[in-house]
């Protein structure tokens, strides 16, 4: 049986400052965007060939709040320490400053970073042990 692919998706009222994080500062593709659908706007970012993506959806007159809580992550594993590197040199151009991990285990190998709705990604330089 091929193996599933995954959606994660996620409400919010920063819709354009998301796409700034993610795109612009993640360096993730913009694979299809909507406006108007049902009374929602959104976009979905990730890489073409990767079996995710992450979609975020505004609807207007709705606030969204923060994220609950600062364990909130997504892990992205970059186990090259030149394409970690990378990933990390992009956010900071983008004016994107890491930030201390809640749990110390990320601050180990990798670099957090918190999104405009307070979410948080981790650049883990470490291969994903199963």
């Amino acid at each position: 049986m091929p193996a599933p692919k995954l959606r994660v998706a996620r409400p919010t009222s920063q819709l354009p400052a998301l796409v700034r994080f993610y795109h612009d500062g993640l360096g993730l593709q913009i694979l299809y965007s909507f406006e108007g659908h049902d009374g929602f706007d959104g976009v979905m970012l990730g890489h073409p060939q990767a079996p995710y993506h992450l979609e975020f959806t505004a609807q207007p007159g709705h606030e969204i709040g923060r994220a609950p809580n600062p364990e909130h992550l997504l892990v992205f594993y970059l186990p090259e320490p030149e394409a970690w590197q990378t990933a990390v040199a992009r956010l900071h151009e983008h004016g994107y400053a890491p930030v201390p991990a809640y749990n110390p285990y990320w601050d180990r190998q990798g670099l957090t970073f918190e999104d405009p709705d307070g979410y948080r990604i981790v650049l883990q330089n470490a291969d994903w042990q199963q």
